[in-house]
């Protein structure tokens, strides 16, 4: 059984059990559960719903793991040949890791 839920604007395909790394849920408690009701497509063993845009009743309980880690540093580079002008920026994502504990629907 898997679905497909909306997460703070990106979506992901879910199963029960499984960790995501999703953008940073803000004003939440490591261990706190968080509820998803945006499910766009539901599959239980072959019977695949689909919603228009959502499934009315469907939700995904999570489990918060760690409220923040960050990701890898990426870094950005500026440079203008020539002319003696180049700049180096670096930045790293946050991110909120998340157990899937069920899936209702």
């Amino acid at each position: 059984m898997y679905a497909i839920v909306e997460i703070q604007g990106q979506q992901f395909k879910v199963e029960e059990g499984r960790k995501l790394f999703v953008h940073h849920i803000r004003e939440v408690e490591q261990g706190a559960e968080v509820t998803f009701d945006r499910v766009m497509l539901l599959d239980k063993d072959g019977a695949v719903a689909v919603g228009a845009p959502t499934i009315e009743g469907a939700q995904v309980v999570c489990e918060v793991v760690s409220p923040l880690v960050k990701g890898e540093k990426v870094l950005i580079f500026h440079k203008n040949r020539r002319k003696g002008y180049r700049k180096l920026r670096g930045h790293r994502q946050q991110f909120s890791e998340i157990l899937v504990k069920q899936i209702v629907g």
